[in-house]
């Protein structure tokens, strides 16, 4: 079978199908000359990003790395690994390649020579967080990708809105549904606002100074809570 991938309304970088198999994805996945940047299947849906990363894409992504960076610094006992756009894969069922994947704690996956170059949730445990650059593609985010995220049943799911300098984050509920949050579940009581603050700042500023500006205000966080702790 030959899958016609049809371009998306929302890009011209988008191709997408509906009806798509698992065996469609896999051989848009491991089609020779076709360098995509992000794939994703779910439901019978298929969708191929074949755009290059932008400058503005870049940054933000960046950003959020240099964030889950200093975030870890603070907590030193807490183990964490960043696998940033790298394809995961539940055979059969779902495929994607988030812009942002962040595992904290034990059974981190650790990837073999011998093993698909990829995370196979056959063997690797989920992520704590994903999110995805909402670059050009913030509506499919929104929709499509937080369902399949959701589906996943990944705990907290961010978008970060390069345009409108937002970040919407999402908490998976009881019922496996994204509910908004205010505050970080995965990095614990890191508020989303402050964050957006972060964001606000590369209007004016490098993202490492951003990062920078966003490291003091964690920074006071952590000696004011350590002080009041003291007091008590």
């Amino acid at each position: 079978m030959t899958l016609s991938l049809e371009k998306s309304y929302s890009s011209p970088n988008i191709l997408q199908q509906r009806g798509a198999t698992w065996q469609d994805y896999v051989a848009v996945r491991d089609r020779p000359n076709l360098n995509w940047r992000k794939i994703a299947f779910y439901q019978s849906w298929l969708w191929v990003d074949m755009g290059k990363e932008g400058p503005e894409h870049s940054r933000f992504s960046d950003l959020m790395t240099i964030i889950f960076g200093f975030w870890a610094f603070l907590h030193p006992e807490i183990v964490m690994e960043s696998f940033g756009r790298c394809l995961i894969e539940n055979p059969e069922t779902q495929a994607c390649a988030p812009d942002l994947v962040l595992y904290k704690g034990e059974n981190i996956p650790h990837w073999q020579p011998d093993q698909p170059r990829k995370i196979d949730l056959r063997r690797h445990r989920l992520p704590d967080l994903v999110g995805e650059i909402g670059d050009t593609t913030l509506s499919l985010d929104l929709d499509e990708q937080k369902q399949l995220y959701a589906s996943l049943g990944v705990p907290e799911y961010w978008v970060i809105d390069v345009k409108g300098l937002r970040l919407f984050a999402f908490g998976l509920s009881q019922d496996g549904l994204y509910e908004p949050i205010a505050t970080s579940q995965v990095l614990d009581g890191l508020a989303i606002a402050l964050l957006e603050k972060t964001l606000e700042r590369l209007t004016t500023e490098t993202n490492t100074a951003a990062a920078n500006w966003l490291m003091q205000q964690l920074q006071v966080k952590t000696n004011t809570s350590q002080d009041e702790s003291l007091r008590d």
